[in-house]
């Protein structure tokens, strides 16, 4: 009996040693594969058929946008999300809607698109700080700002910080809303140090680009739009998040956003309750966040209102397009 133990022991350490060994195959595998055969340079199309132009920031370096001012009256800047493969394509709808009607802008933040993807810290307070000299330094008056999921708490800081910069902000499927235990155990984890860990590990330039990879191959980007989508994807959004996501220095920052650094804690509370600009939340429902404490917020603060937009998956610009204008039009008729 003892014999047979000894050998079922041995098995299982046969067994763990070849699944590791396996493992550690696979990972260099896929490392080499990724450095010989997958291309980091890819030639990457504008994200919208408008001018162009670079900035500038003092605080976050070249920030490329979009642009038409052919319209006129109160200026309209677009912020996409953000995730491994974001850029000012996720804004394409609203931008197209507005060129012509006033002016617009449209841009790639810190990270993306054809902005510096540079290895550098990626934060809120860099994100803020390059919305903020945008709007001081390119728009020059108040604005109407429409962000899109963690960028409207980016957007949110900034309002926060320099009000007179804002005319109003709307938030498209925001983070920020979660219930409360959900925000102490990200306190918590902060406070472990937990982030810093999650990100030392990812960060590893060994494999942090073979796996930002295989997060940003074709098939993971298909799946993880599928589920931001109510109906079928388009297949051009597919396209060019992969052209996007494969860029030279197209890794750093979500690599922060992956290790969840770039989420403000306790937003709600400290930052979203003392703006004090009109906000228009324009949600349903979402795979990546919830908005479970919206309605307390839209209850308690008059100058936030609230406009669902069902049945959608996180994108309702994309998703039902007239109808986000419709409410945006309403909303900023108030204003």
């Amino acid at each position: 009996m003892n014999k047979t133990l000894k050998n079922t022991g041995k098995g299982a350490a046969w067994g763990l040693a070849g699944l590791v060994t396996a493992t550690a195959a696979a990972a260099g595998g896929w490392i080499l594969f990724s450095r010989r055969y997958i291309r980091h340079d890819m030639p990457l199309d504008q994200a919208l058929e408008a001018e162009r132009k670079d900035f500038l920031s003092q605080h976050a370096g070249r920030i490329s946008y979009y642009v038409d001012k052919s319209g006129q009256g109160a200026p309209l800047v677009l912020l996409h999300s953000i995730n491994a493969a974001s850029s000012a394509f996720e804004m394409k709808p609203l931008f197209e809607h507005y060129r012509g009607k006033r002016p617009v802008y449209a841009l790639d933040l810190p990270g993306f698109g054809f902005s510096e993807r540079s290895d550098r810290l990626y934060s809120p307070d860099l994100y803020q700080h390059a919305i903020c000299d945008f709007l001081t330094e390119v728009v020059g008056a108040p604005a109407d700002v429409a962000a899109l999921s963690l960028s409207c708490e980016f957007a949110a800081l900034a309002a926060l910080h320099e009000p007179g910069l804002f005319r109003s902000l709307v938030m498209i499927s925001p983070t920020g809303f979660n219930p409360p235990r959900m925000d102490k155990m990200a306190e918590r984890a902060s406070q472990r140090g937990t982030k810093h860990k999650l990100y030392a590990g990812l960060a590893v330039p060994l494999w942090n680009r073979p796996l930002y990879d295989m997060i940003s191959s074709r098939p993971s980007i298909q799946f993880f739009l599928n589920k931001s989508f109510e109906g079928l994807v388009p297949e051009h959004f597919v396209d060019y998040a992969y052209q996007t996501a494969h860029q030279p220095g197209a890794q750093y920052a979500p690599t922060y956003f992956l290790s969840g650094k770039l989420f403000t804690p306790a937003v709600q509370q400290t930052v979203y309750q003392a703006l004090d600009h009109p906000v228009l939340v324009i949600y349903d429902r979402d795979p990546y966040t919830n908005f479970e404490m919206l309605p307390a917020l839209l209850r308690d603060c008059d100058n936030w209102r609230g406009a669902r937009i069902s049945p959608t998956k996180g994108l309702p610009q994309w998703e039902a397009p007239q109808r986000v204008v419709n409410a945006l039009e309403d909303f900023w008729s108030q204003v």
